[in-house]
């Protein structure tokens, strides 16, 4: 499709369940306009992520709904949450917000129903232990973190749904780069913890989707 640059993948949900979904960044404002085009001639949905802001402000004319915090875009999104699944995207600080809203569009584009609770970080550990009782509401948690990434395994430890810990990049000094969230997510004591990789909240959203059989 659209030339020789791209060639979609239309029958990825039906084969795997998930739908294909575009990263942004790397490709031309031409690229991504022909996919968002090719897409609309098809009446099909279509979510790109990792949208810079040049790319943003270039493709305003298309009929594309924008979370410029979570660098997403959708074309034709679901109306509301399909699938009756609820997860919870917990961060441990303000900064780790853009990570957390990426991964809650992308779980709302899968059909799933996304709530953030930001800042509970254990730093201030009542502000989760406040929460924990309402976070057991959900089907799974999304953890979000950067600096030591204490909070996996403590939300981890103190709640029933599963969770997926997702490292980010805050931090400074030996935490610079999320590798000492990333290890203290892989060397977890909290039995059941999985990762994804540093600042993936996209990731973190598909994994929700298999586990939870979304999309399916």
């Amino acid at each position: 499709m659209s030339g020789a640059h791209t060639v979609f993948d239309w029958a990825r949900q039906a084969r795997t369940g998930l739908p294909e979904v575009v990263l942004a960044e790397s490709k031309t404002i031409l690229q991504l306009r022909d996919i968002i085009e090719a897409n609309i001639a098809r009446k099909a949905a279509l979510l790109l992520t990792r949208l810079t802001d040049e790319q943003a402000g270039a493709l305003s004319d298309l009929p594309l709904q924008f979370n410029a915090m979570a660098r997403t875009a959708a074309l034709n999104p679901p109306a509301s949450a399909e699938s009756g699944r609820r997860i919870g995207i917990v961060t441990a600080g303000t900064s780790d917000l853009p990570v957390a809203e990426e991964a809650g569009e992308v779980a709302r584009f899968l059909g799933m129903e996304a709530e953030i609770f930001a800042d509970l970080g254990v730093a201030g550990l009542w502000r989760l232990l406040e929460r924990a009782e309402e976070l057991n509401g959900f089907d799974l948690l999304i953890a979000v973190a950067g600096m030591e990434g204490a909070l996996f395994s403590v939300l981890s430890g103190l709640v029933r749904p599963p969770v997926i810990a997702v490292p980010t990049s805050v931090g400074y000094g030996v935490a610079q780069g999320g590798q000492a969230a990333l290890s203290s997510a892989l060397a977890s004591c909290a039995p059941g913890l999985v990762t994804v990789n540093i600042d993936n909240g996209f990731g973190a959203a598909m994994a929700a989707a298999r586990l939870l059989r979304v999309n399916g």
